[in-house]
């Protein structure tokens, strides 16, 4: 099974660098000098890493095959894919795993099923798909995804009032956020 490291970006400069769009926990392991790094599409790859660096918070990389900013154009969106090295750690998860969990609230009732797992800012969120075929993000922190059982076939919910499609009519919403003023 092939897990992604990466979604490459723009280029950077002149001389073939490009950003990253990390999805790894382990940048410094996969992105090391000399790493070898398959592709999605395949046919585009593989590359060599021969240097890596940070700048404010993001990553650029160098690949040996990718000798000018033409051919770094020519890369974006490519996907940078490793082969699954079967580590496992007790809190961490691939979207394929992930896939097809059966959603259910901590009091038993089903409230869907997992169909991904999208990357944003902040943290990242389960796409869960409800009974009405509702697609919601569901923000996948302990606080509110306290329990995930892969060989169960289940995720555990906790989610506050109106989070979900279905709870729309228990929706919190303070006054702070309905901009009426404070005394």
């Amino acid at each position: 099974m092939q897990l992604t490291v990466a979604r490459i970006g723009r280029p950077h400069g002149l001389r073939g660098e490009l950003a990253l769009d990390l999805r790894t926990d382990t940048p410094h392991e996969r992105l090391a000098v000399g790493a070898v790094l398959s592709t999605d599409p395949p046919g585009v790859g593989p590359f060599t890493v021969t240097r890596t660096r940070v700048q404010q918070g993001r990553w650029y990389v160098t690949f040996a095959e990718v000798a000018d900013r033409s051919a770094a154009e020519a890369l974006t969106g490519t996907v940078l894919v490793v082969e699954q090295d079967g580590s496992d750690e007790e809190d961490a998860w691939y979207p394929h795993e992930l896939a097809g969990l059966r959603a259910e609230h901590v009091d038993g009732r089903v409230l869907g099923e997992v169909v991904g797992l999208d990357h944003l800012p902040a943290h990242d969120v389960l796409v869960v798909r409800e009974p009405d075929g509702t697609r919601t993000l569901v923000p996948f922190v302990t606080a509110i995804v306290p329990v995930v059982d892969v060989a169960g076939g289940r995720v555990v919910l906790d989610p506050p009032g109106g989070l979900l499609a279905s709870d729309a009519a228990n929706l919190v919403v303070s006054d702070e956020t309905r901009g009426e003023p404070r005394d």
